[in-house]
Protein backbone atom coordinates (compact mmCIF):
# COMPACT_ATOMS: atom_id res chain seq x y z
CA UNK A 1 0.00 0.00 0.00
CA UNK A 2 1.63 3.06 -1.05
CA UNK A 3 1.53 6.75 0.69
CA UNK A 4 -1.87 7.70 -1.28
CA UNK A 5 -2.98 4.22 -0.15
CA UNK A 6 -3.53 2.64 -3.21
CA UNK A 7 -1.73 -0.96 -3.35
CA UNK A 8 0.27 -0.19 -5.99
CA UNK A 9 4.15 0.92 -6.45
CA UNK A 10 4.23 5.26 -6.59
CA UNK A 11 5.63 4.56 -10.47
CA UNK A 12 2.17 2.19 -10.95
CA UNK A 13 0.47 4.78 -9.93
CA UNK A 14 -1.16 7.67 -12.21
CA UNK A 15 -2.27 10.99 -10.36
CA UNK A 16 -4.70 13.29 -11.91
CA UNK A 17 -3.39 17.02 -9.89
CA UNK A 18 -6.30 19.63 -10.21
CA UNK A 19 -3.63 22.53 -11.05
CA UNK A 20 -5.03 26.03 -9.96
CA UNK A 21 -1.65 27.83 -10.53
CA UNK A 22 -1.61 28.31 -6.60
CA UNK A 23 1.04 27.40 -4.56
CA UNK A 24 -1.24 24.63 -2.74
CA UNK A 25 -2.01 22.76 -5.76
CA UNK A 26 1.27 23.27 -7.10
CA UNK A 27 3.06 21.82 -3.92
CA UNK A 28 0.82 18.62 -4.42
CA UNK A 29 2.12 17.91 -8.08
CA UNK A 30 5.53 18.40 -6.61
CA UNK A 31 5.20 16.72 -3.62
CA UNK A 32 4.29 13.15 -5.29
CA UNK A 33 6.13 14.23 -8.42
CA UNK A 34 9.36 13.47 -6.23
CA UNK A 35 7.53 10.51 -4.24
CA UNK A 36 7.52 8.71 -7.70
CA UNK A 37 4.08 9.10 -8.97
CA UNK A 38 2.84 8.88 -12.59
CA UNK A 39 1.50 12.98 -11.96
CA UNK A 40 -0.41 14.42 -14.78
CA UNK A 41 -1.33 18.42 -13.73
CA UNK A 42 -4.83 19.67 -15.37
CA UNK A 43 -5.66 23.03 -15.16
CA UNK A 44 -9.51 24.93 -16.21
CA UNK A 45 -10.03 27.26 -17.89
CA UNK A 46 -13.04 28.42 -16.56
CA UNK A 47 -13.54 31.98 -17.26
CA UNK A 48 -13.23 34.56 -20.36
CA UNK A 49 -11.41 37.51 -18.14
CA UNK A 50 -11.17 40.09 -20.84
CA UNK A 51 -12.27 43.39 -20.17
CA UNK A 52 -13.31 42.64 -17.37
CA UNK A 53 -10.85 40.81 -15.62
CA UNK A 54 -7.51 42.56 -14.54
CA UNK A 55 -5.82 41.28 -11.58
CA UNK A 56 -3.62 38.86 -10.91
CA UNK A 57 -4.26 36.73 -8.10
CA UNK A 58 -7.69 35.62 -8.59
CA UNK A 59 -8.25 32.06 -9.31
CA UNK A 60 -8.68 30.93 -13.05
CA UNK A 61 -7.05 33.53 -14.75
CA UNK A 62 -4.59 33.38 -17.30
CA UNK A 63 -1.33 34.13 -15.40
CA UNK A 64 -2.85 30.90 -13.33
CA UNK A 65 -2.47 29.38 -16.03
CA UNK A 66 0.39 29.94 -17.22
CA UNK A 67 1.71 29.80 -13.51
CA UNK A 68 0.57 26.26 -13.85
CA UNK A 69 2.10 25.46 -17.11
CA UNK A 70 5.49 26.71 -15.37
CA UNK A 71 5.48 24.78 -12.67
CA UNK A 72 4.47 21.35 -14.49
CA UNK A 73 7.90 22.23 -16.60
CA UNK A 74 10.11 23.00 -13.63
CA UNK A 75 8.81 19.47 -12.71
CA UNK A 76 9.13 18.11 -16.26
CA UNK A 77 4.92 16.28 -15.84
CA UNK A 78 2.50 16.71 -18.50
CA UNK A 79 0.02 18.90 -18.14
CA UNK A 80 -3.14 19.70 -19.91
CA UNK A 81 -5.68 22.86 -20.18
CA UNK A 82 -8.84 22.17 -20.63
CA UNK A 83 -11.87 24.58 -21.28
CA UNK A 84 -14.64 24.07 -19.35
CA UNK A 85 -16.04 27.86 -19.63
CA UNK A 86 -19.31 26.53 -20.84
CA UNK A 87 -19.65 23.87 -18.44
CA UNK A 88 -18.35 26.94 -15.59
CA UNK A 89 -21.07 29.23 -16.77
CA UNK A 90 -23.67 26.65 -16.85
CA UNK A 91 -22.98 25.10 -13.25
CA UNK A 92 -21.80 28.09 -11.18
CA UNK A 93 -22.02 31.55 -12.70
CA UNK A 94 -25.54 31.32 -13.92
CA UNK A 95 -26.30 29.72 -10.42
CA UNK A 96 -24.64 32.45 -8.67
CA UNK A 97 -26.90 35.07 -10.67
CA UNK A 98 -30.07 33.31 -10.31
CA UNK A 99 -29.58 33.09 -6.55
CA UNK A 100 -28.81 36.51 -6.17
CA UNK A 101 -32.07 37.52 -8.05
CA UNK A 102 -33.82 34.73 -5.71
CA UNK A 103 -32.99 37.05 -2.94
CA UNK A 104 -30.32 34.32 -1.47
CA UNK A 105 -26.89 34.68 -1.18
CA UNK A 106 -24.70 32.18 -2.79
CA UNK A 107 -21.25 29.92 -2.39
CA UNK A 108 -19.87 29.45 -6.06
CA UNK A 109 -16.93 27.26 -4.99
CA UNK A 110 -19.15 25.04 -3.67
CA UNK A 111 -20.89 24.75 -6.34
CA UNK A 112 -17.63 24.63 -8.42
CA UNK A 113 -16.56 21.47 -6.25
CA UNK A 114 -19.81 20.16 -6.65
CA UNK A 115 -19.88 20.31 -10.58
CA UNK A 116 -17.35 21.53 -12.59
CA UNK A 117 -14.58 19.99 -10.18
CA UNK A 118 -15.52 16.88 -8.52
CA UNK A 119 -18.19 15.91 -11.03
CA UNK A 120 -16.79 16.64 -14.72
CA UNK A 121 -13.14 16.98 -14.25
CA UNK A 122 -12.56 14.25 -11.59
CA UNK A 123 -14.82 12.07 -14.94
CA UNK A 124 -11.69 13.52 -17.15
CA UNK A 125 -9.10 11.78 -14.18
CA UNK A 126 -11.04 8.49 -14.94
CA UNK A 127 -10.94 8.45 -18.69
CA UNK A 128 -7.03 9.23 -18.25
CA UNK A 129 -6.54 5.34 -16.41
CA UNK A 130 -5.85 7.57 -13.37
CA UNK A 131 -5.96 5.57 -9.88
CA UNK A 132 -6.83 8.99 -8.22
CA UNK A 133 -7.43 12.87 -8.26
CA UNK A 134 -5.69 15.10 -5.77
CA UNK A 135 -6.04 18.47 -4.81
CA UNK A 136 -4.71 21.09 -2.58
CA UNK A 137 -7.67 21.75 -0.45
CA UNK A 138 -7.27 21.27 3.35
CA UNK A 139 -9.17 19.16 4.52
CA UNK A 140 -7.72 15.23 5.68
CA UNK A 141 -9.08 12.10 4.27
CA UNK A 142 -8.73 9.22 6.73
CA UNK A 143 -10.45 5.56 6.22
CA UNK A 144 -11.91 4.05 9.05
CA UNK A 145 -12.93 -0.01 8.88
CA UNK A 146 -12.51 0.53 5.24
CA UNK A 147 -14.28 3.93 4.16
CA UNK A 148 -13.01 6.83 3.15
CA UNK A 149 -14.02 9.84 5.83
CA UNK A 150 -13.25 13.66 4.95
CA UNK A 151 -12.13 15.74 8.28
CA UNK A 152 -11.33 19.27 9.26
CA UNK A 153 -7.49 19.94 8.25
CA UNK A 154 -4.67 20.32 10.97
CA UNK A 155 -5.19 24.02 10.65
CA UNK A 156 -8.82 25.02 11.95
CA UNK A 157 -7.40 28.46 9.64
CA UNK A 158 -6.71 26.67 6.37
CA UNK A 159 -9.27 24.01 7.07
CA UNK A 160 -12.01 24.00 3.92
CA UNK A 161 -14.30 21.26 4.89
CA UNK A 162 -17.16 23.53 4.50
CA UNK A 163 -16.84 24.14 1.05
CA UNK A 164 -16.86 20.66 0.14
CA UNK A 165 -19.66 19.29 2.21
CA UNK A 166 -21.15 18.04 -0.81
CA UNK A 167 -18.85 15.74 -1.78
CA UNK A 168 -20.27 12.15 -2.54
CA UNK A 169 -18.67 9.08 -1.07
CA UNK A 170 -17.59 7.91 -4.52
CA UNK A 171 -15.78 11.16 -5.49
CA UNK A 172 -14.37 10.91 -1.51
CA UNK A 173 -13.30 7.18 -2.57
CA UNK A 174 -11.26 8.70 -5.22
CA UNK A 175 -9.93 11.99 -4.01
CA UNK A 176 -6.64 12.81 -2.44
CA UNK A 177 -5.47 15.89 -0.09
CA UNK A 178 -2.12 15.56 0.21
CA UNK A 179 -1.99 18.90 2.18
CA UNK A 180 -4.67 18.32 5.01
CA UNK A 181 -1.96 17.11 7.68
CA UNK A 182 0.00 20.06 7.39
CA UNK A 183 0.37 22.85 10.17
CA UNK A 184 0.39 25.89 8.60
CA UNK A 185 0.59 27.61 5.28
CA UNK A 186 4.08 28.07 5.81
CA UNK A 187 4.67 24.69 5.63
CA UNK A 188 3.46 25.13 2.28
CA UNK A 189 5.21 27.67 1.17
CA UNK A 190 8.23 26.09 2.30
CA UNK A 191 7.72 22.77 0.85
CA UNK A 192 7.07 24.81 -2.85
CA UNK A 193 10.31 26.73 -2.60
CA UNK A 194 12.40 23.42 -1.97
CA UNK A 195 11.09 22.42 -5.10
CA UNK A 196 12.31 25.50 -6.41
CA UNK A 197 8.89 26.84 -7.83
CA UNK A 198 8.25 30.45 -9.03
CA UNK A 199 5.15 30.44 -6.87
CA UNK A 200 6.23 29.50 -3.81
CA UNK A 201 5.42 33.02 -2.24
CA UNK A 202 2.40 33.33 -4.24
CA UNK A 203 -0.11 35.56 -2.49
CA UNK A 204 -4.15 33.49 -2.16
CA UNK A 205 -6.92 34.72 -3.96
CA UNK A 206 -9.46 36.14 -1.54
CA UNK A 207 -11.43 36.93 -4.69
CA UNK A 208 -14.35 34.67 -6.48
CA UNK A 209 -12.45 33.80 -9.56
CA UNK A 210 -15.52 35.64 -11.76
CA UNK A 211 -15.88 39.02 -9.50
CA UNK A 212 -12.14 40.06 -8.77
CA UNK A 213 -12.91 43.19 -7.37
CA UNK A 214 -15.72 42.04 -5.54
CA UNK A 215 -18.46 44.00 -7.75
CA UNK A 216 -20.67 41.06 -7.93
CA UNK A 217 -23.23 43.25 -8.75
CA UNK A 218 -21.89 44.82 -12.01
CA UNK A 219 -21.12 40.85 -13.48
CA UNK A 220 -25.04 40.41 -12.71
CA UNK A 221 -26.64 42.79 -14.47
CA UNK A 222 -23.67 42.12 -17.64
CA UNK A 223 -25.17 38.41 -17.40
CA UNK A 224 -29.13 39.23 -16.05
CA UNK A 225 -29.56 43.11 -17.92
CA UNK A 226 -32.32 44.52 -15.55
CA UNK A 227 -31.50 42.51 -12.54
CA UNK A 228 -30.94 45.55 -10.37
CA UNK A 229 -34.52 47.13 -10.45
CA UNK A 230 -35.04 49.55 -7.40
CA UNK A 231 -37.61 48.64 -4.53
CA UNK A 232 -38.68 49.62 -1.03
CA UNK A 233 -36.83 48.71 2.63
CA UNK A 234 -39.58 48.31 4.78
CA UNK A 235 -39.38 47.91 8.14
CA UNK A 236 -40.68 44.44 10.10
CA UNK A 237 -43.25 46.56 11.46
CA UNK A 238 -44.73 47.34 8.04
CA UNK A 239 -44.09 51.29 7.32
CA UNK A 240 -41.36 52.09 4.56
CA UNK A 241 -37.95 53.07 6.13
CA UNK A 242 -36.22 53.69 2.39
CA UNK A 243 -35.14 52.71 -1.09
CA UNK A 244 -32.83 50.02 -2.50
CA UNK A 245 -31.14 50.02 -5.60
CA UNK A 246 -31.68 46.37 -5.98
CA UNK A 247 -31.85 43.46 -3.59
CA UNK A 248 -28.72 41.75 -4.94
CA UNK A 249 -26.72 44.55 -2.97
CA UNK A 250 -28.15 43.24 0.04
CA UNK A 251 -27.62 39.94 2.72
CA UNK A 252 -29.12 39.06 5.24
CA UNK A 253 -27.09 40.32 8.58
CA UNK A 254 -26.09 43.20 6.79
CA UNK A 255 -25.23 46.62 9.00
CA UNK A 256 -23.89 48.80 6.63
CA UNK A 257 -24.12 50.69 3.54
CA UNK A 258 -27.83 50.76 3.85
CA UNK A 259 -28.55 54.62 3.92
CA UNK A 260 -31.19 54.48 6.16
CA UNK A 261 -31.17 57.04 9.18
CA UNK A 262 -32.91 55.26 12.16
CA UNK A 263 -32.65 55.72 16.24
CA UNK A 264 -31.73 52.10 16.09
CA UNK A 265 -29.23 50.02 14.43
CA UNK A 266 -31.01 48.35 11.78
CA UNK A 267 -29.98 45.24 9.64
CA UNK A 268 -31.42 43.12 6.83
CA UNK A 269 -34.03 40.64 8.10
CA UNK A 270 -35.05 39.35 4.78
CA UNK A 271 -34.88 39.83 1.09
CA UNK A 272 -38.45 39.37 -0.61
CA UNK A 273 -37.19 38.64 -4.57
CA UNK A 274 -40.95 38.32 -5.10
CA UNK A 275 -42.03 42.02 -3.92
CA UNK A 276 -38.34 43.34 -4.67
CA UNK A 277 -38.49 44.49 -0.93
CA UNK A 278 -35.43 44.25 2.04
CA UNK A 279 -36.73 43.80 5.10
CA UNK A 280 -34.65 45.45 7.89
CA UNK A 281 -35.17 45.49 11.65
CA UNK A 282 -33.65 45.12 14.96
CA UNK A 283 -30.20 42.56 15.62
CA UNK A 284 -32.96 40.40 17.65
CA UNK A 285 -35.00 40.07 14.44
CA UNK A 286 -31.98 38.17 13.18
CA UNK A 287 -32.16 35.13 15.75
CA UNK A 288 -33.34 32.04 14.68
CA UNK A 289 -33.47 28.21 15.93
CA UNK A 290 -34.81 26.43 13.23
CA UNK A 291 -34.65 26.43 9.93
CA UNK A 292 -34.83 24.10 6.57
CA UNK A 293 -31.72 23.12 4.06
CA UNK A 294 -32.18 21.58 1.18
CA UNK A 295 -30.46 19.47 -1.64
CA UNK A 296 -28.86 17.49 1.39
CA UNK A 297 -25.91 15.46 1.00
CA UNK A 298 -24.18 13.00 3.12
CA UNK A 299 -20.82 11.63 3.39
CA UNK A 300 -21.86 8.42 4.54
CA UNK A 301 -25.50 7.19 4.81
CA UNK A 302 -24.84 4.75 7.79
CA UNK A 303 -25.18 8.09 9.76
CA UNK A 304 -29.27 7.66 9.42
CA UNK A 305 -31.03 4.63 11.31
CA UNK A 306 -34.75 3.96 10.28
CA UNK A 307 -36.92 4.36 13.39
CA UNK A 308 -39.32 1.61 12.28
CA UNK A 309 -38.13 -0.67 9.46
CA UNK A 310 -41.82 -0.41 7.90
CA UNK A 311 -41.92 2.90 7.40
CA UNK A 312 -39.16 3.72 5.37
CA UNK A 313 -40.17 7.22 4.81
CA UNK A 314 -39.76 8.29 8.44
CA UNK A 315 -36.29 8.67 8.86
CA UNK A 316 -34.46 9.56 13.00
CA UNK A 317 -31.20 11.37 13.10
CA UNK A 318 -28.90 8.71 15.18
CA UNK A 319 -26.67 11.34 14.96
CA UNK A 320 -28.75 14.17 16.74
CA UNK A 321 -28.29 12.98 19.71
CA UNK A 322 -24.41 13.47 19.65
CA UNK A 323 -22.84 15.51 22.21
CA UNK A 324 -20.02 16.47 19.12
CA UNK A 325 -22.47 17.35 16.41
CA UNK A 326 -22.13 20.83 15.12
CA UNK A 327 -23.36 22.76 12.38
CA UNK A 328 -21.90 25.82 10.43
CA UNK A 329 -23.90 28.26 9.04
CA UNK A 330 -21.32 30.19 6.56
CA UNK A 331 -17.86 29.49 6.19
CA UNK A 332 -16.35 31.94 9.33
CA UNK A 333 -18.68 30.59 11.49
CA UNK A 334 -17.62 28.89 14.37
CA UNK A 335 -20.12 25.78 14.54
CA UNK A 336 -23.11 25.67 16.88
CA UNK A 337 -24.73 22.17 18.19
CA UNK A 338 -27.47 21.04 16.77
CA UNK A 339 -30.20 17.94 16.29
CA UNK A 340 -31.26 17.20 12.36
CA UNK A 341 -34.17 15.64 11.06
CA UNK A 342 -34.82 13.76 8.20
CA UNK A 343 -37.39 15.34 6.22
CA UNK A 344 -38.92 13.88 2.35
CA UNK A 345 -37.41 15.14 -0.95
CA UNK A 346 -33.69 15.46 0.41
CA UNK A 347 -34.39 18.37 3.01
CA UNK A 348 -33.65 18.45 6.46
CA UNK A 349 -34.87 20.25 9.58
CA UNK A 350 -32.18 21.75 11.90
CA UNK A 351 -32.77 22.39 15.29
CA UNK A 352 -30.33 24.83 17.16
CA UNK A 353 -29.35 24.62 21.10
CA UNK A 354 -28.40 28.24 20.88
CA UNK A 355 -30.43 30.56 18.81
CA UNK A 356 -28.63 31.99 16.09
CA UNK A 357 -28.29 35.39 14.03
CA UNK A 358 -27.94 36.28 10.33
CA UNK A 359 -28.88 32.53 9.01
CA UNK A 360 -28.63 33.33 5.58
CA UNK A 361 -30.79 31.83 2.86
CA UNK A 362 -28.10 29.98 -0.06
CA UNK A 363 -25.98 29.48 2.43
CA UNK A 364 -24.59 26.28 3.42
CA UNK A 365 -25.62 24.26 7.34
CA UNK A 366 -22.21 21.97 7.16
CA UNK A 367 -23.01 19.09 9.57
CA UNK A 368 -19.88 17.63 11.96
CA UNK A 369 -19.30 14.80 14.32
CA UNK A 370 -16.16 16.50 15.82
CA UNK A 371 -13.83 17.11 13.27
CA UNK A 372 -15.59 14.54 10.96
CA UNK A 373 -17.85 16.27 8.01
CA UNK A 374 -20.95 15.12 7.57
CA UNK A 375 -22.43 16.54 4.99
CA UNK A 376 -24.82 19.37 4.72
CA UNK A 377 -27.61 20.90 2.81
CA UNK A 378 -28.48 24.62 1.33
CA UNK A 379 -30.41 26.87 3.93
CA UNK A 380 -33.97 27.68 2.51
CA UNK A 381 -35.23 30.51 3.53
Amino acid sequence: MNSLGINKSPADTRVVVAMSGGVDSSAVAALLHEQGYDVIGITLQLYDHGAMVNKKGACCAGQDIHDARRVAETLGIPHYVLNYENKFKESVMDDFVDTYLAGETPIPCIKCNQSVKFRDLLQTARDLDADCMATGHYVQRKVEQGRAQMHRAADPARDQSYFLFATTPEQLDFLRFPLGHLKSKDETRQLAARFGLTVADKPDSQDICFVPTGGYARVIEKLRPGALDPGEVIHIDGHVVGKHDGIVNYTVGQRRGLGISNEEPLYVIKLDAVKKQVIVGPKEALLRSNFIIRETSWLDAEIWKYGDVEKKDVLHPQISTSPHLTVKLRSAHPGAPATIEMLENGRACITLIDPQAAISPGQACVAYDGDRLLGGGWIVG
